[in-house]
């Protein structure tokens, strides 16, 4: 390639001060640049291209070809960080997490905190795109995560589940409409109201209870009058929280129906309402006939939180049923009455294993430095149901230790272990994030859903504290 000069070209550079000898150089070294040029690799500028055009596309929300640029790149290209976020976000977008979640192990650095505006779609993607899984059991399982964080911006998919032709589903959905605070406006939830099965209808009552609505005081009046059993009792929780307090007495009243399921119901209500005059009622409740009420009780007076409820649970950690006693034994542990202890110490000898795992949990929650090592010992047991009670039970715990022993039976043989530790991670330290990441790759649905949904709140929880400090 030949390089001329005019007159006016070299007046300019002898006006800038440039010698004959320094003009040569200059030139010899354009020459050089020009010659060698063709010589540097076709795709040196091909990542700033790409992302350009990657960004273009993701903006008009073109993501399969965002999709389709990742794929298309040579294998000497390393793309940028800029466009393996925009490449991840894509898959997402898709329903495509595996993709996605392979991308996000090329961005993630050991070390490094985890990148909460990455995790967050990925999280909440591998949910959401189980809610139209043909296995019924894994559609509840995204929808139970979904009431659980009851987020806004799953709103059309919290309606949709309300046509799903599973009842528990439809339940779950109703919840989780509730927690997301959009009752108020939510229609589908209003005519769920008139579902086909109670169920539903409970739910339905309960999220627009706790909503407020009175646009629906007279529905909830009528199922009141006309309806018995536990519809009846949800409909005068509903009217309680519109202002009937005249109702309590009709839920306490109810407590002692002939019907186990209606006093079962009662006391569930008397348990989250938390009215001093009710702790009388659960109280009486542990001595109940039945031990499915007696054990409904005992959960009651936990979730009541009462010092008062000590002493009938005391009474109840003695009782002939496994299942009572189990129970009794974990919300003895919530009362957080250290003096309680000895009574957790003799439950962890029980014959029954399901009942030293409630111990342990109760002693956890005590502080009791025993309840480690009772827990990691129920984690090894040949029975998988016990392995997972003993993740619930560790789930009580902040403890190094008990993270430690969570991350074993994240790796269980078996998917019930590896269930129960995913929901055990999600009140632990930061230091859990990356467990629960690789577990979104578990090979079974259940698990992958449960580890999204405790990633989801542990960024939660670690954007709060972030905003308080």
């Amino acid at each position: 390639m030949v390089t001329r000069f005019d007159a006016a070209d070299r007046s300019l550079i002898r006006d800038q001060g440039f010698t004959p000898t320094a003009m040569t150089r200059v030139i010899g070294a354009l020459l050089l640049i020009l010659s060698t040029a063709p010589l540097l690799p076709a795709s040196a500028g091909a990542p700033s291209t790409v992302e350009s055009k990657a960004a273009t596309l993701f903006k008009a929300g073109d993501y399969p070809e965002v999709t389709a640029l990742y794929r298309g790149l040579p294998p000497d290209v390393t793309p940028s960080t800029a466009f393996l976020r925009l490449s991840l976000l894509s898959y997402v977008r898709l329903g495509r997490t595996d993709e996605a979640l392979a991308i996000y192990a090329k961005l993630s650095q050991t070390g490094q905190p985890a990148d909460a505006s990455l995790l967050r779609p990925l999280a909440l993607g591998v949910i959401t795109g189980h809610v139209r899984d043909r296995k019924e059991h894994v559609r509840i399982a995204a929808y139970s995560a979904l009431a659980e964080l009851g987020l806004p911006e799953t709103s059309a998919i919290l309606e949709d589940g309300l046509l799903d032709t599973s009842v528990v589903v439809r339940a779950r959905a109703a919840e989780a409409i509730g927690k997301a605070g959009l009752a108020t406006k939510s229609g589908a939830v209003r005519r769920a109201l008139r579902d086909d099965m109670p169920t539903v209808r409970i739910a339905a009552m309960t999220a627009l209870g706790e909503a407020q609505a009175t646009d629906v005081q007279q529905r909830f009046l009528d199922i009141a009058r006309t309806e018995d059993g536990p519809e009846a009792i949800f409909a005068y929780a509903a009217l309680f929280k519109l202002g009937h307090t005249e109702k309590l007495d009709d839920i306490t009243s109810a407590a002692t129906l002939p019907d186990p399921e209606t006093r079962m119901a009662a006391l569930g209500v008397l348990g989250r309402l938390k009215r001093p005059a009710s702790l009388a009622i659960l109280s009486q409740a542990v001595y109940d006939p039945d031990p499915s009420v007696r054990a409904f009780a005992a959960g009651a007076l936990g979730e009541f939180g009462s010092a008062n409820g000590a002493a009938p649970l005391t009474h109840a950690i003695g009782d002939e049923m496994a299942m009572v006693r189990g129970v009794a034994a974990a919300s003895l542990g919530k009362l957080g009455i250290k003096e309680n202890r000895p009574l957790l110490l003799a439950l962890t000898r029980d014959p029954n294993s399901h009942v030293r795992a409630n111990a342990t949990e109760g002693l956890i929650r005590l502080g009791d430095p025993s309840a480690l090592t009772l827990a990691t010992e129920l984690a090894r047991h040949s029975d998988p149901s016990i392995r997972g009670a003993a993740a619930q039970a560790l789930s009580a715990s902040a403890e190094k230790d008990a993270l430690a022993v969570l991350q074993t039976l994240l790796q269980d043989q078996q998917p019930l272990p590896r269930l129960m530790a995913a929901k055990g991670l999600r009140k632990s330290s930061e230091s859990a994030i990356p467990l629960l990441v690789k577990s979104l790759q578990d090979s079974d649905e259940a698990v992958r859903i449960a580890s999204a949904n405790s990633l989801l709140q542990q960024l939660t929880r670690l954007s709060s504290s972030k905003r308080r400090h």
